[in-house]
């Protein structure tokens, strides 16, 4: 059983979600938003570090996924985005949670089953798979997917490191 804690990063707002993982099945934990405003982007950086922090404090994850930064037509967005994750990345590994990235169009594949799918049949799905009640905003669903993302890839590299344990111990006995 592990506790993923999924970050969509955001220089003016940080979606977070929040999911339990025991073998295949997940369970929806939390989620919600890291609301920054228009403070200096300094300020809006010690938010997300103090925000992350604060949900590490309250759900004790022992895995925390992010997605990477795309380029993005602006330059500038892509670097106050860079900011942004590193901020989450920093509260993370602070507490000594191990840290995985994964680009928008993994997670879109892992949770959609195409990496071209829009927000709202990522929203869709989440809904779907965690059996939520209703749809969670854009970011906080984003964040979700995050964390289902990376409990797929963290389930297939159990199943991988049990088949190769397997191999092994057969040359062994040979």
């Amino acid at each position: 059983m592990a506790i993923i804690l999924g970050i969509d990063p955001g220089s003016r707002l940080t979606g977070y979600g929040v999911i339990r993982q025991q073998g295949s099945k997940f369970e929806y934990l939390g989620s919600g938003c890291i609301r920054l405003g228009t403070d200096e982007l300094p300020i809006r950086l010690q938010k997300i570090y103090a925000g992350v922090s604060q949900i590490i404090e309250q759900y004790r994850p022992d895995m925390f996924a992010i997605e990477q930064v795309f380029m993005a037509r602006n330059p500038d967005s892509a670097l106050k985005l860079g900011q942004s994750r590193g901020a989450a990345i920093v509260a993370a590994t602070s507490q000594n949670i191990p840290v995985a990235e994964y680009s928008a169009r993994q997670i879109k594949q892992a949770v959609v089953g195409k990496g071209a799918a829009d927000k709202s049949q990522v929203q869709h799905m989440v809904t779907y798979l965690l059996k939520l009640p209703g749809t969670p905003q854009a970011d906080a669903a984003d964040a979700l997917a995050v964390a289902l993302c990376h409990g797929h890839s963290y389930q297939s590299l159990i199943k991988l490191a049990g088949q190769a344990s397997k191999t092994v111990r057969g040359r062994l006995r040979k």
